[in-house]
């Protein structure tokens, strides 16, 4: 199994802890101390190493930060994790903060104390963040204290070891590009814009630029590395040789130096010296590195880091790659479906269909010849109240039968070496009734929506989001999460800066691949979630048309519970759009399911809705 299902959460070691960290304030010389989810690398997904805040507060989920003073400690969330916050956490050493209406730095201003001596760990926090509360600290006539050590890893005394997971090559046919022409792109860029060279220090851009792939953290396929790529010359990859076979160090040896991680400060103090123009992503470098450009003599220049679009705009390989893999998940997915349709309502809980569904993906890639790498996260399987719960992770304390009358919810996807797939599907147990259905329908219809949008070149994600919502909002409702996010190829299945939400202003560009999620969540009662992959692409011309326009291409297959869809509140439009991607779902799956039973349930499961 990929995944666990043990109890993680600690929550009744967060009072303790909480007062071991005030109790070095004074010898650190602060009177409060952030505590970010991110690692050194910023990664959404961290090794068990540095899961400080979960360790901490109790608190796992994968978006948070906690700030501590010496009177209150406050854990910001987002609107995915509000329910989960109140269920981890010791209500009364840890209040909630909202993570995106009034994040640490907003939350100062407003409650900070006057001369407030804020302390971080400059390894945690990238540049932009630090002068957002370096402004908000100055409001209160406080200071921000850069400290050399992180408080909390002296008092973790259990701490694991930092992970050496093994570096494998990505080949040709999968990555599209030779990371030799990646590497040339972006020097001959450097050049063009006279700078000296850009600190890479996103795994996942490493792993991109060079056609690797690793194993350092839980369901990402990117080595924990970063690299410095001057104007000409070798670049520098700081990756532990401990992580790279004979082969692997063969194979980087005709594209880049090979350094150890612990030599980076000082290759990237002496690439600094004399003035030398530095390229930094200030939303992905650590405040610790952009600091020591400065202090060795670099000038910072602030951009995006190079690899950030041309990563999120696939190639055809990627884009084929991504196609083949979603048509193999499709078929593990209708396996499963088929088997939860057979088994008796009330036999089984939400930890058996997990397993169930790792099992038949395992199987379904031994038989293609593309077996199952990972899962691409820890799947939310949730049955009833607990499918209320954007990002609940079944454990072996709240694994509870799924019964009949309600619904199941499960978010799950999975790591080939040809694509990373993401798909929620919500499914009726037994007779459910019609309050569950009509929101089932609403939610369908903001898919629908997305599925078939078109848009003009410059759409951004937050001009698109509506359209998922437009039908909720008119029935009073609304979902607390992104429509959509950026999806890698066999990297991140939370992949930057494409969005579908709000908070967007990312040009949606060819080639990007995206989720399309809408959902409706009743706390205590139920949850629904409906989500395909989608791409960006050029859109078919239109008769008179005269603007160049986008549309979405849709990469997953896999039937959508037609038994709680109310047809009366879809338009015909909508009713034909079902009908013909269960049509094409059945046309692309067939082929490659080899048991007819489950042939003949695809067959039920996508017939036409009337």
């Amino acid at each position: 199994m990929f995944q666990s299902f043990e109890v993680t959460s600690t929550p009744q070691y967060g009072r303790e802890r909480v007062e071991a960290l005030r109790a070095s304030f004074d010898t650190l010389g602060i009177d409060a101390f952030l505590v970010p989810r991110a690692d050194e690398y910023q990664g959404e997904y961290v090794p068990a190493s540095s899961e400080r805040l979960s360790w901490l507060t109790g608190f796992t989920g994968s978006a948070g930060i906690a700030l501590v003073d010496r009177k209150q400690a406050v854990v910001f969330v987002d609107g995915r994790y509000v329910t989960q916050l109140a269920q981890q956490v010791d209500g009364a050493v840890f209040t909630g903060g909202d993570l995106v209406g009034e994040p640490p730095h907003l939350w100062l201003k407003a409650h900070g104390a006057r001369g407030m001596r804020l302390g971080i760990d400059p390894w945690l926090h990238t540049g932009a963040e630090v002068r957002r509360l370096e402004k908000a600290l100055a409001e209160l006539g406080g200071t921000l204290v850069l400290l050399d050590h992180n408080p909390l890893d002296r008092l973790w005394i259990s701490r694991p070891a930092e992970p050496l997971g093994a570096v494998h090559i990505q080949n040709i046919s999968e990555s599209g590009v030779l990371a030799r022409d990646k590497i040339a792109t972006i020097q001959a860029d450097l050049e063009a814009k006279e700078l000296s060279a850009v600190l890479i220090t996103d795994p996942s851009s490493v792993a991109w630029i060079f056609n690797i792939r690793g194993s350092d953290v839980p369901h990402t396929p990117h080595p924990l590395a970063r690299a410095i790529l001057p104007a000409s010359g070798k670049p520098l990859l700081f990756l532990d040789k401990r992580k790279t076979n004979i082969e692997a160090e063969a194979y980087l040896a005709q594209l880049c130096l090979q350094r150890s991680p612990s030599e980076l400060e000082a290759a990237l103090a002496r690439q600094s010296a004399g003035g030398a123009r530095i390229l930094v992503d200030p939303d992905l470098t650590p405040y610790a590195l952009v600091e020591l450009i400065g202090a060795k003599g670099g000038e910072i220049v602030e951009g995006n880091d190079p690899a950030k679009i041309p990563r999120a705009c696939k190639n055809l390989a990627e884009l084929n790659g991504s196609a083949a893999a979603h048509l193999q998940d499709g078929a593990a997915m209708a396996e499963f479906l088929h088997w939860l349709d057979q088994v008796k309502p009330g036999s089984v809980t939400e930890i058996d269909a997990t397993k169930q569904l790792e099992e038949i993906r395992a199987g379904v890639g031994q038989s293609m010849q593309n077996p199952l790498k990972d899962i691409s996260f820890d799947t939310i399987a949730g049955a009833g109240e607990h499918a209320a719960i954007m990002h609940y992770r079944v454990t072996t304390q709240t694994d509870r039968t799924i019964d009949g009358g309600e619904l199941f919810l499960i978010d799950s996807g999975a790591q080939y070496v040809n694509g990373t797939t993401d798909i929620t599907r919500t499914v009726g147990i037994g007779v459910v009734d019609y309050e569950r259905k009509r929101f089932f329908t609403l939610v369908l219809k903001g898919m629908i929506a997305i599925s078939t949008a078109r848009f003009p070149k410059g759409t951004r994600g937050c001009d698109l989001d509506p359209l998922a919502r437009i039908s909720l909002w008119k029935a009073g409702a609304d979902f607390a999460h992104g429509t959509g996010h950026g999806v890698g190829s066999y990297l991140s299945v939370h992949e930057g800066p494409q969005r579908i939400s709000r908070l967007s202003t990312q040009e949606l560009l060819p080639g990007m691949i995206l989720s399309n999620e809408p959902g409706y969540y009743r706390p205590g009662s139920f949850g629904i979630r409906i989500e395909n992959l989608i791409y960006v692409r050029e859109a078919e011309a239109v008769e008179g048309g005269d603007a160049p326009m986008l549309s979405f291409e849709t990469l997953t297959y896999c039937p959508i519970d037609r038994d709680l869809i109310v047809t009366e509140l879809l338009t015909r439009e909508e009713i034909d759009w079902v009908n013909d991607y269960h049509a094409r779902t059945r046309e692309a799956l067939t082929p490659l399911i080899e048991r007819k039973d489950v042939r003949d349930w695809l067959a039920q499961a996508t017939r036409p809705l009337i």
